[in-house]
């Protein structure tokens, strides 16, 4: 069975037309979006992480709440830029949050997208050392969170705590026993997917690409699976990996999908430049459920990967988001996904 989830980038702003008018509403929706989809059978919640916009930012309330008002679905980031990160803290939030929600927090992290604001993590006081690259910063301090997720002790214990400390070094509390094995990089790159593999984590690709190979973005993104689960295999993990890509999808069975997507009947893979690389942008796809299923049929990144996330309009609001799934869901009954 082929997992399938959504993910919101959790939009909101004050213009009539928007279901999410504030950061109140887009919160609260998520979690009853989260609700629905449980109940439509879905299988995931994932949610967006962009700091100084009016989107979904600091994740870990919102998984806490998402996973104490659910008792199926995954939780989970699609991604949570490591630039901006204290990796201790984290752990902290990410452990409560995974615990809350009784071991169901796959969480995706990355160097992160394009930023609203120039260097935007050195506001939140993490500054590249010297001869290092944000992106270096971001792996060292995702090195350090896979470090403390590991539950060994570290912290020379106080001669005199408060409380009574137990045997040897201590460790962040509270520790999620497998949380570890849960942990997703989002890849924009073969290259980026090879290190991910390398490093014992999971798979996150999304709808765009940061590389041009002259490929239909499909295929580029099936290359980029295949790269990953050999460098997998040749670390030596254990296990089998998982791996997840996005993609927009859109069934057209009411007037409202046709006037919301009906023109995106035409859309195409898109290559362009974004964070100064050449990139590759993957198709919309919309159109009737056949239509649908076959078109999903020739797609070999959806084929290949065990999780599919459908992005999500979300300021089209709960009632409509929980539609799209449902009809997604059906058409992946047709392709015997489900």
């Amino acid at each position: 069975m082929k997992r399938i989830g959504f993910l919101s980038f959790g939009h909101w702003t004050p213009h009539p037309q928007s279901a999410t008018q504030s950061a109140s509403d887009v919160l609260l929706q998520s979690i009853d979006l989260a609700i629905a989809a449980e109940e439509l059978g879905a299988d995931g919640a994932y949610y967006r992480v962009h700091h100084f916009a009016r989107q979904l930012a600091s994740p870990f309330p919102l998984l806490a709440a998402v996973g104490a008002r659910t008792k199926r679905v995954e939780i989970g980031t699609g991604v949570i830029d490591m630039r901006y990160e204290n990796p201790l803290y984290m752990a902290e939030d990410a452990g409560a949050a995974d615990l809350i929600s009784g071991g169901r927090l796959q969480l995706g992290i990355s160097r992160g997208s394009p930023e609203q604001v120039v260097e935007g993590y050195r506001w939140f006081g993490h500054d590249p050392a010297e001869g290092e690259s944000d992106a270096d910063m971001a792996r060292r301090h995702t090195a350090r969170f896979l470090e403390v997720l590991s539950g060994e002790g570290f912290a020379q214990p106080s001669p005199r705590p408060m409380f009574p400390n137990p045997p040897g070094l201590l460790r962040v509390e509270p520790h999620s026993e497998g949380l570890r094995e849960r942990i997703w990089w989002g890849a924009g790159t073969r290259a980026t997917a090879e290190w991910a593999g390398t490093q014992g984590m999971n798979l996150m690709s999304s709808t765009l690409l940061t590389e041009d190979a002259g490929l239909p973005f499909h295929q580029l993104q099936a290359q980029q699976i295949q790269v990953f689960q050999e460098a997998w295999r040749a670390a030596g993990h254990a296990g089998t990996p998982r791996t997840s890509v996005s993609r927009s999808i859109f069934p057209l069975v009411d007037e409202r999908d046709h006037a919301y997507f009906g023109l995106e009947r035409r859309s195409t893979d898109q290559v362009g430049v974004i964070d100064g690389s050449r990139s590759t942008f993957g198709k919309t796809y919309a159109a009737e459920p056949d239509e649908l299923a076959r078109q999903l049929a020739a797609d070999e990144a959806v084929a290949a990967a065990d999780t599919l996330l459908l992005t999500v309009p979300n300021q089209l609001g709960v009632d409509y988001c929980a539609h799209v799934i449902e009809g997604v869901l059906d058409v992946a009954k047709e392709l015997g996904w489900r």
